[in-house]
């Protein structure tokens, strides 16, 4: 058989390789970001002042000088501890806003603040000085409360800032500041003079283990293991006023408490008059009486299953019988209320004035003695007094430790009829988690039902000013009611966040607003030595604020009565002397009044905020005594807006906790990932639900950003040598697939837009995440690297495609801004240069969607939903050709398409498209009639020869002798760069 030769040319050795001819990309822009360490040298950078002495955040404050304000008031967190997720969650959803509304041109600025004074730091201090503070005098107390403080916000500052979270951290609020301390006693001053504030015995919750007084807001509720008993009370007075068939008896009545430790104070046992009494007779002769639906209960319970009923009657007729104190010298009166109800217990409620607001308010009713034997630590004391005997058991002992000894001595008297234990929901101190107790005590208290005037706009007076008050009768209310028609007209995100704080509001009782300890802003009050009445004069209440501002809430301390009174100042009764109330103010009475210390004092702010943002649990907190402050001085909300976000859980759904070790540690995570991941979290979560986070979620979010980072470093590698002065192709001139795409990205604009308006950043994560991964990567950028890398630098096709890229790059950079903030910045100085563009992209604005399109472009999108449908059909023969080994990559390979008349006509309007779209050398179209629009594809192997450098199979590789081994195109490119042309060598392949 004679020799077949195959002859193949080769490049000529001395020759620069093709590959060198492609424009691949280049860029500084790298793939791994190394957050961890660019981060804070970006910082660094962003707070380095510009020619003009400012810094970033002043630049951004300058450049929206006179555009309309948005103002998010901050919350103030606070000043213990450094930050947990939670404030991270927080810190940056409020960034979000302030950085989304400052790109929709608003002038936005953010000022952060402090809780700096109460509690907890007064106990940490205490801890830290232990029996030294007994020796300290309050200032110097004052002072280390002080310093530790601002440690901690030192420390909250930096860690804020480290995650992107841009503010006017060099002047924040901070709630033990001078100016703020005398905005707090302003308000509070405000309140005393229009006759909000009354001191007065009652009972309020109290913490035994921190002393003090505790308001509504600072309880919350846990499981807790009470001691639950049935105890007898003798009846004394005659039976038979009660009913007949009761005459000569022995009789009882039973109770049931949780509590014994409340007994020695109990003086009365509440009936419902309204309801049915049985008395039971025991086998031993004993007669009890109980409510009727419960004796069924009760019998069971007490072991009095054989007790038959022997009488029926109302409860009104046990009002003002006598009992004897099942252990105590004391008569108990038998008292009639409607508190008392059917759902548990024996239908007999003991009733103890000082430990019950129910048992108070009918101690009142009925004249009943203040009996009170615990201390401020809880302890029962004096015990030998109304009805005691010296050395009680209890005596000394706290509240809980003193139960089992109750229940012991009501055992030897007789009285104790079960005694078991009960789980249940108890109220306990916030701060310190110990239980509380309820404990009546001379406090300063806020009345909810004060009177107040309606607004004259409310009333329809006219000739009147908006805000101008009417005293008619006609227009009153009372501060309830008026801070509840204030809550109509707040929007509430979610909507629930209405109904929440409007039942807080329409149930809360009195605010207790006085605190016994040290750390705060003092009651400035002055109390006549004489009848204890204080003192009211605007004059003296205006002097004290002007001595705060200038001193501080210290000089409350510092100067005494006579230097802070004028001389000659008189009581209403007559006397000269008065001492000064030491009790300091609920710390939510100073966080609630931020809007008068920072919003009404701060020239760059407005009143009301636009939007407070803060977790669920501030309808009781913050956004309560805001309201509250606000309404009681002004008649408003000092919001228009109040955004709620959940709490922050691990995959489980379970609470971060130490013991549980399921923590996660957003200062950890900024130091190993970096702060934009914490940032990219917390944007991938609808803050409005409970939130998971674990080590898992972190580092899949770390996964998420590293593919947005390298489309973002695709984008900047193939802008390298385009400058849009020069090279911008006009969109009329623009190849369709990248007018699509362009399409597409306004698209992505206007979805990302509309989710930052409504502060949904999870619906802008996943539009962004849908756009990356499905628009870009799996479509456009995958098909493009031909164009980009092979056609000549300056082609038209090829600029179109950078000038698609470039809008594409500077769209998302602007719109990934307020998100990834560093990520965003290092992207911008990496971008072609643009006459007049802001050095930062947190100065510039979102971009103008006719920056993007020009007008509609809907018909685009519409043709190619149909060109993409078609390709999904080629993709799949194309599949099924690689199965069958018709073809390798996709360019080995020509698509022949055969389709109906109104398809065909689409593919041959596109057709200078098709082979690009599908990434194939050739395509061919055919029309045949179908039922269906979906076109017949047949893959087959591509005619010609593979071209060397695009590798695409052409008919016309070497058809120019000065590049023997591409195609024509690729030769029109080697000679616009200038390769010099060269020759091959061929070598010969023999086979017999």
């Amino acid at each position: 058989m004679p020799e077949v030769s195959d002859s193949k040319p080769k490049l000529d050795q001395s020759v620069k390789p093709l590959k060198s001819t492609l424009n691949l990309p280049q860029t500084s822009f790298a793939m791994k970001a190394n957050l961890p360490v660019n981060e804070p040298l970006r910082l660094a950078a962003w707070q380095q002042p510009n020619a003009e002495g400012k810094d970033l955040y002043a630049q951004i404050r300058a450049a929206r000088a006179g555009s309309p304000k948005y103002i998010l008031h901050d919350g103030p967190p606070y000043a213990n501890g450094a930050i947990h997720l939670g404030h991270a969650l927080n810190k940056c959803i409020k960034d979000f806003v302030v950085k989304t509304k400052t790109m929709a041109g608003f002038d936005s600025p953010y000022v952060p603040g402090w809780d700096c004074h109460g509690l907890p730091i007064e106990i940490k201090v205490d801890e830290q000085l232990g029996r030294k503070k007994l020796e300290m005098d309050p200032l110097a107390v004052r002072k280390a409360c002080r310093d530790y403080a601002q440690k901690y916000v030192d420390l909250q500052r930096s860690q804020f800032e480290r995650i992107g979270v841009f503010g006017r951290w060099n002047d924040p609020y901070l709630t033990m500041s001078f100016p703020y301390e005398a905005s707090i006693a302003e308000t509070f001053y405000d309140f005393f003079e229009k006759g909000f504030v009354y001191k007065g015995l009652k009972p309020v919750y109290w913490c035994i283990h921190d002393r003090t007084a505790l308001a509504e807001a600072e309880v919350e509720y846990e499981q807790h293991t009470s001691p639950s008993v049935y105890v007898r009370y003798a009846l004394t007075s005659d039976p038979a006023t009660i009913d007949a068939n009761l005459a000569g008896k022995k009789v009882y009545t039973i109770i049931w408490t949780t509590t014994p430790w409340t007994l020695p104070a109990s003086l009365a046992v509440a009936f419902n008059p309204e309801l049915d009494y049985v008395a039971l007779k025991n086998t031993d002769g004993n007669i009890y009486i109980v409510l009727e639906v419960l004796a069924a209960a009760v019998k069971a319970a007490c072991n009095l299953s054989e007790a038959i009923e022997i009488a029926r009657f109302k409860g009104a007729k046990l009002d003002r019988v006598t009992f004897q104190h099942p252990f105590l010298d004391r008569e108990v009166l038998g008292v009639t209320a409607d508190y008392v109800t059917a759902e548990q217990g024996t239908g007999a409620v003991h009733t103890a004035p000082a430990h019950g607001v129910d048992d108070f308010y009918t101690g009142k009713r009925y004249d009943l003695p203040e009996v009170q034997y615990v201390d401020n630590a809880g302890k029962q004391r004096n015990t030998e007094l109304h009805g005691g005997h010296p050395g009680e058991p209890y005596d000394g002992l706290t509240v809980f430790k003193s139960n089992p000894v109750i229940i012991e001595l009501l055992k030897e008297k007789g009285a104790l009829l079960s005694a078991t234990s009960f789980e249940h929901s108890y109220p306990h101190c916030w701060r310190c988690h110990n239980p509380v107790i309820v404990r009546a005590t001379e406090q300063w208290f806020i009345g909810m039902e004060t009177p107040m005037p309606r607004s004259a706009t409310e009333l329809g007076a006219p000739g009147l000013d908006s805000e101008t008050w009417v005293s008619t009768s006609a227009g009153a209310t009372t501060f309830r009611q008026r801070a509840l028609d204030e809550i109509k007209k707040v929007v509430w995100d979610p909507a629930w966040g209405e109904d929440r704080i409007s039942n807080m509001i329409a149930t809360r009782p009195d605010w207790c607003i006085s605190r016994q300890r040290i750390w705060g802003v003092p009651i400035a009050v002055f109390l006549c030595e004489k009848c204890h009445t204080p003192l009211n004069d605007k004059a003296i209440n205006k002097s004290i604020v002007q001595l705060f501002h200038k001193e501080g809430a210290d000089a409350w301390y510092t100067h005494d009565v006579a230097t802070l009174l004028p001389s000659g100042t008189k009581c209403t009764c007559g006397n000269e002397e008065f001492r000064k109330e030491m009790d300091i103010l609920d710390v939510w009475f100073e966080s609630g009044a931020s809007w008068h210390a920072v919003l009404e004092h701060e020239p760059e702010l407005n009143y009301p905020a636009d939007l407070y943002t803060e977790g669920g649990d501030q309808h009781r907190g913050w956004f309560h005594s805001s309201l509250l402050t606000s309404v009681a001085v002004n008649g408003i909300a000092p919001y228009k807006m109040v955004a709620t976000s959940g709490w922050t859980l691990d995959e489980q759904g379970r609470a971060f906790s130490k013991s549980l070790g399921n923590g996660v540690d957003p200062v950890d995570i900024a130091k190993r990932l970096g702060g934009e991941i914490i940032r990219l979290w917390v944007a991938s979560v609808d803050f409005r639900e409970d939130v998971a986070a674990s080590e898992n979620l972190m580092q899949r979010v770390s996964d998420n950003y590293r593919k947005l980072r390298n489309t973002l470093r695709f984008l900047l590698g193939n802008l390298h040598d385009f400058d849009p002065a020069t090279n911008k192709v006009e969109f009329a001139q623009m190849e369709p697939l990248d007018q699509y795409i362009l399409a597409r990205t306004a698209e992505l604009d206007t979805k990302i837009r509309a989710a930052y308006d409504d502060f949904e950043f999870h619906r802008a994560y996943h539009a962004l995440n849908e756009y990356v991964n499905t628009d870009l990567s799996a479509l456009y950028l995958d098909v493009l690297k031909d164009r980009l890398y092979t056609f000549a630098p300056n082609h038209p096709a090829r600029r179109s495609a950078q000038t698609a890229l470039w809008r594409i790059a500077e769209a998302l950079t602007r719109l990934i801004a307020p998100i990834l903030s560093f990520t965003a910045d290092e992207v911008w100085q990496l971008l072609p240069k643009v006459e007049g563009r802001e050095t930062s992209v947190h100065i510039a604005l979102f971009p103008n969607i006719a920056e993007i399109v020009p007008g509609n472009v809907k018909h685009i999108e519409e043709d190619w939903e149909h060109l993409l449908a078609a390709r999904d059909t080629v993709l799949v023969s194309l599949e099924a050709a690689r199965q069958d080994k018709l073809v390798g990559k996709a360019l080995d390979a020509k698509v022949q398409i055969e389709a109906s008349e109104a398809l065909l006509s689409l593919l041959k309007k596109y057709q200078t498209s098709l082979k690009e779209l599908f990434n194939v050398s050739q395509v061919e179209l055919a029309h045949v009639e179908r039922d269906d629009s979906q076109p017949h594809v047949t893959t087959v192997a591509a005619d010609g020869i593979k071209c060397e450098r695009c590798w695409n199979y052409t008919t016309d590789v070497a058809n120019d002798a000065r590049y023997p081994t591409v195609c024509l195109r690729c030769a029109e490119a080697l000679e616009a760069i200038g390769f010099a042309p060269y020759t091959v060598q061929q070598t010969t392949e023999s086979q017999a």
